[in-house]
């Protein structure tokens, strides 16, 4: 603040000047004791300067009783996950009490490099929301799959110091870590003293006392109590988390007491915009827990204020003098009802979004796979495979051996088994690779479902039980930039073009929303027993989750962190291939 800014503020805040806002009459959340307090907020630009007594104000905005919390704090997303741009996410998610968030660009990094952070950074300088920057630390994840791009340490540095920059993003390569890898400890060693995100799935014991040595100081990948419980206990704020696909929140909700609520926030790391229209964003994990037993003080705290501190941002997450004006009034405390939010001091609304600069698209041709044949789908070799567990509601997945039926020395899918054939294919121009294998728990008996969102490398990833099906859901994706796609007898039922990166879409979220439900409705039509298929599909490449996975080089045991044989393929597909990187 500035000298006057600072003058202005102490004389509103003891009530010597009119505060240029009052919030009259509200019950004030207090996060302390978790009392209801009656009080007047007085708000001074766009910090809170007086609560707990009676203002005046040049504007006065009647709370009629209503509850005020602090601002809802996202600790950890992808905002590419919600399929739509930094500047429509905020449209989306702010009237949810969303008013901080930080993300990891990550994903479209791994298709642009550090074009990303440019992208997102321009965004974040242009919205209402306060979205903060954590600088993608593995691009790409791991060398078993094929990147758009390559970031070291030395491309991170010329960004640590921009003002949303917080510091490093989830550190995946946890064994590169524990190994001492020079360029894992390149990153570390550039961003010591910084915050660094974790990521650490079922790591214990003395190898997870080891990775955290290294400075980690947050994990959200923590999916029992007894995993979460160890991981506080040895510093850790541990990030609860209830995405599209990761829905961690009823395991660990025993853990948030008032008690270890300090060591406990909230994230979604991936939500999009149909499950944030049909259930909510943040507010719809306050409410779920508190539901199933959270004290609402607790909740509240770890939305906000544990939030806050747990990444340094000592300016938000509580209603206090000196504080950020982010305020979210509710209806209803244990529903979490949101009825209106104020961002720095300023209520939202659609003429707050309209008065923002716009950010051109970036990435818009990305998509630069070669065309695919059926034929270059097949999978040859012996009848017994290993086969990828999909688990409803986890990334994790199983590793799974079952005999297949063959024909003419072509292993097939099998519906009787719940079995398709998985193929990722190389999209970054880079290669003509195609990963090629098998997968149970799509519930798919026909056609085939695509998508270029392929975490975190973010080739084209396809399922199907028709390899004509899937060499045309392939074809599709490259024809619209990127994107779903739904196909079936030869013929697309359902897409959703994905422009961005081959990642996120140029549209509404409301129109994301309706073409999400076209293609899960597209989906059901082929026998689809998940949820969500699409986001299900998307986290079957991603090498760093165990127990198998599969990349454009064909099948991961993530537990060895070795490829498997990646049989089949037309010449100058698939395993002979080289990564360029």
């Amino acid at each position: 603040m500035t000298r006057r800014q600072i003058e202005r503020s102490v004389a509103q805040g003891q009530g010597a000047e009119a505060a240029d806002l009052v919030l009259r009459d509200v019950r004030l959340l207090d996060l302390v004791t978790g009392a209801l307090e009656r009080t007047d907020i007085a708000i001074c630009g766009s910090r809170v300067v007086g609560t707990y007594g009676r203002y005046e104000g040049a504007e006065i905005l009647d709370g009629q009783g209503r509850i005020a919390v602090p601002g809802f704090i996202d600790t950890h997303l992808h905002v590419e996950s919600s399929l739509i741009s930094p500047q429509e996410f905020e449209r989306c998610v702010l009237p949810h009490g969303v008013t901080t968030a930080i993300c990891d660009p990550h994903e479209m990094a791994n298709v642009l490099g550090t074009e990303a952070f440019d992208y997102f950074l321009a965004s974040a300088g242009n919205m209402v929301m306060d979205l903060r920057v954590n600088l993608s630390s593995c691009v790409p994840a791991t060398d078993l799959e094929t990147a758009g791009a390559r970031l070291s340490a030395a491309d991170l540095l010329p960004y640590a110091g921009h003002p949303k920059v917080i510091g490093l993003a989830e550190f995946m390569n946890f064994p590169g870590v524990l190994a001492n890898d020079p360029h894992c400890l390149d990153k570390l060693e550039a961003f010591a003293g910084r915050h660094i995100d974790g990521h650490a799935p079922l790591l214990r014991g003395k190898a997870l006392n080891g990775y955290l040595s290294a400075g980690i100081a947050t994990e959200h990948e923590a999916t029992s109590a007894e995993e979460a419980l160890e991981k506080i206990r040895k510093g850790v704020t541990v990030l609860i988390r209830e995405g599209s696909v990761c829905k961690d929140l009823a395991a660990l909700a025993p853990l948030l007491t008032p008690a270890a609520s300090s060591f406990l926030a909230f994230c979604t790391d991936d939500r999009n915009p149909l499950e944030i229209a049909h259930e909510g964003h943040l507010d719809f994990m306050i409410r779920s827990a508190i539901a199933q037993g959270v004290e609402p003080l607790a909740a509240y705290r770890a939305a906000s204020l544990s939030a806050a501190q747990a990444f340094g941002l000592r300016d938000r997450g509580m209603i206090a003098p000196g504080r950020r004006a982010d305020i979210v009034l509710l209806d209803d405390l244990e529903r979490c009802a949101v009825a209106q939010v104020m961002v720095g001091g300023r209520p939202v609304n659609e003429a707050l979004f309209a008065a923002r600069s716009l950010v051109p698209a970036v990435g818009l041709d990305s998509m630069k796979a070669a065309r695919v044949q059926g034929g270059d789908m097949a999978v040859r070799g012996g009848a017994e495979q290993p086969v990828i567990g999909v688990i409803p509601g986890k990334i994790i997945t199983d590793h799974l051996n079952l005999t297949l039926p063959c024909r003419a020395g072509e292993v097939l899918a099998d519906p009787a088994q719940d079995v398709c054939k998985v193929c990722v294919v190389a999209r970054h121009g880079r290669n003509n690779n195609i990963g090629r294998g098998f997968v149970r728990g799509f519930g798919m008996t026909r056609g085939a479902i695509a998508s270029s969102v392929g975490h975190d490398s973010h080739n084209i990833c396809v399922v199907g039980q028709n390899d004509d099906d899937m060499a045309l859901a392939v074809n599709r994706l490259g024809a619209i930039g990127g994107g779903f796609a739904v196909v079936a007898e030869g013929a697309v039922l359902a897409e959703l073009p994905l422009p961005i990166a081959g990642l996120m879409s140029d549209r509404s979220f409301e129109e994301v929303a309706d073409g999400l439900q076209d293609l899960r409705d597209a989906a059901l039509a082929l026998g689809s027993a998940l949820a969500d298929p699409f986001l299900q599909l998307a986290f079957l490449p991603l090498p760093v989750i165990p127990h198998l996975k599969i990349t454009d080089r064909g099948m991961l045991d993530v537990d060895r962190m070795a490829l498997l044989p990646n049989p089949g393929g037309a010449p100058g597909f698939g395993a002979g291939a080289t990564p360029l990187l």
